[in-house]
């Protein structure tokens, strides 16, 4: 895999991890196009305007997104029924550019300017009380879309460390615990 060209597709997606395409994110579904793994028209948040832009950087003819994979649609943000939520927090891991806040047996919310509309959140709610909120009924522009997958790209990044900060703790913890113990002197 050329990793020059994998960062070039990259910058290209829209960067709301929503999984959609099939890869675990933005950054393996552009290397798994850099491999040939993947077409171009596997990404429904990006449209078929990205779709060209990815055909464009890899020498292909366009074509618009599979409908295998979903529909370009309008830009959506998650909203929570605070009436409805019962403080689960199986939503707040879900979120892949922490959108969400709250804590266990407290009510959740999304700040609706940091959500990507991934609708990752929605499945893991046991009481369905998340849904999507249309806030504009046209998709959003080529310009829009990169300009949106700067601040998702860091949000992501943010998250990720976070979550790997925690797994290093943990395992740490669990280390400790596993140590023999030794008496005192």
């Amino acid at each position: 895999m050329d990793a020059a060209l994998a960062d070039r597709l990259d910058a290209v997606l829209p960067q709301t991890q929503c999984t959609r395409c099939g890869y675990a994110g933005c950054r393996p579904y552009a290397e798994a196009l850099a491999s040939g793994a993947a077409g171009i028209d596997q990404c429904p948040p990006g449209g078929d305007a990205t779709a060209a832009a990815l055909a464009e950087l890899l020498g292909q003819s366009a074509r618009p997104v599979s409908p295998a994979f979903g529909v370009q649609g309008p830009v959506r943000v998650a909203i929570i029924d605070e009436a409805v939520c019962i403080g689960c927090a199986k939503c707040l891991p879900a979120c892949p550019v922490d959108a969400i806040v709250g804590a266990r047996k407290q009510l959740h919310t999304v700040i609706g300017r940091e959500c990507s509309g991934c609708e990752l959140c929605i499945p893991p709610c046991p009481v369905d009380c998340i849904t999507m909120l249309e806030l504009d009924p046209r998709p959003l522009p080529l310009a829009a879309i990169r300009a949106r997958a700067l601040q998702y790209r860091e949000r992501y990044a943010a998250q990720r460390a976070r979550g790997a900060a925690r797994e290093a703790a943990r395992a740490r913890r669990l280390e400790a615990r596993a140590a023999p113990r030794q008496p005192p002197p």
